[in-house]
């Protein structure tokens, strides 16, 4: 079965080919053929790779994301990247949908119904779902009537109980959608199989926390396989501190902006999602790479950006410990969480409480996929590669064989 994926973002757009055999691999398999556009304006920048190793970058005009998706999957059947020799023989498309709103939890197939009722909840996430309602109808117009698949990342976290999932507001906002839904689903799920898998553990008798640190950053208590608490909330603003965004605030800020400064909800939106966090401390960037660079030459506020951004992450982390009631694994992961030893050496520095403890030198070399704790440590810590589209891809596999069987079995 050929699988391609669409992950579209405000400003991007991403898609993957996989080629999944009768039985699903422990391991992710390599892509057949990967593409991404980046655009600011109508200049984008964009990246073929072919699972033959060929790669290709170079700057292209767009004008809409339905143009930027016809260049990238143009690539896919044309040319020196090419992984199939036609459009037809692509069995199914997987898009990553942020924001699945109070109704949707697994991966569905979708319908003229699925598509009304996401963008119903486009006011919780208006650039990302309405970006990707965008790729569905794209493809719908080159790919004609291969099915499609939705795979929610809002979705694992729907196993949050109501005490975890409700804001001690007004019952009316629950009634009326407000809720912690969480974020960054697909790839926290991913993580918690991995972990299992890495380190030889039954899913369903595991407690873990993990860490996705990316420029988007959230934390995942879960539970014998279930999300039981997590620190994204009604938007991906929530939480701990980003590489933009700011996190969690007193809420008394915002309404005393509003009455002294005189800023608006749009202003404000921008302020917090834009020119906060690392950025907004630092006011050298949102990038923890730079940040680092920058503490290691002396500059006082990248060193306190830093050092609010750790505060953040182990008290988080705590709480997830306490909300789990002990922890047999930390996993970390995404861009920052893989790749910054030092960010995985601070946030673990005061978890020896727990019998946690890192190995240096296993921690410095940020291996992937790979145990980094001390032989001696009571809970174990990993690395793992974020695999988006890896996890979507086995959704519509498993989404798509559930159908058949079933088909099958009513004409038996």
């Amino acid at each position: 079965m050929k699988v391609l994926v669409l992950n579209s973002g405000s400003s991007s757009q991403k898609s993957s080919l996989y080629d999944i055999g009768d039985v699903l691999p422990n391991d992710p398999p390599a892509c057949l053929w990967q593409a991404k556009i980046e655009w600011e304006g109508e200049s984008a920048e964009a990246e073929i790779k072919s699972g033959r190793g060929f790669t290709r970058r170079n700057r292209i005009q767009v004008s809409s994301r339905a143009q930027a998706i016809e260049h990238l999957l143009g690539t896919l059947w044309k040319g020196e990247a090419s992984a199939v020799r036609s459009p037809s023989e692509i069995d199914v498309v997987g898009h990553r949908v942020v924001h699945g709103g109070p109704e949707f939890e697994d991966p569905v197939v979708i319908t003229a119904e699925v598509k009304s009722a996401i963008a119903s909840v486009s006011a919780f996430a208006p650039l990302h779902n309405r970006a990707e309602l965008e790729g569905m109808e794209t493809i719908e117009k080159l790919l004609g009537a291969v099915p499609q698949v939705a795979v929610f990342d809002t979705g694992f976290h729907k196993t949050m109980p109501l005490y975890a999932a409700v804001y001690p507001g007004p019952y009316e906002w629950f009634a009326s959608g407000i809720r912690r839904y969480g974020f960054h689903g697909i790839n926290h799920k991913y993580c918690a199989r991995r972990a299992a898998h890495l380190l030889g553990r039954d899913l369903n008798s595991f407690k873990l926390v993990t860490c996705h640190l990316g420029n988007g950053c959230s934390l995942a208590a879960i539970h014998n396989g279930k999300s039981v608490d997590t620190t994204m909330g009604f938007t991906p603003l929530e939480g701990l501190m980003m590489g933009t965004r700011s996190g969690s605030v007193d809420p008394g800020i915002l309404t005393y902006l509003l009455r002294q400064s005189k800023h608006t909800g749009e202003q404000l939106d921008e302020l917090l999602n834009e020119h906060s966090g690392l950025l907004g401390i630092s006011d050298v960037s949102g990038d923890m790479r730079e940040i680092l660079s920058a503490v290691r030459k002396g500059h006082e506020r990248a060193k306190l950006a830093f050092d609010i951004y750790v505060h953040r992450l182990r008290s988080s982390i705590g709480a997830m410990i306490a909300v789990l009631g002990g922890i047999d694994a930390l996993v970390f992961t995404a861009g920052v969480g893989e790749n910054s030893p030092d960010v995985r050496a601070a946030a673990c520095e005061n978890l020896q409480y727990v019998g946690l403890k890192l190995d240096p030198k296993k921690n410095a070399e940020s291996p992937a996929d790979e145990e980094i704790s001390a032989p001696d440590s009571v809970v174990r810590v990993i690395t793992i590669r974020a695999e988006e589209d890896w996890e979507i891809a086995r959704d519509c596999w498993e989404l798509v064989d559930k159908n058949q069987t079933q088909r099958q079995e009513q004409h038996t």
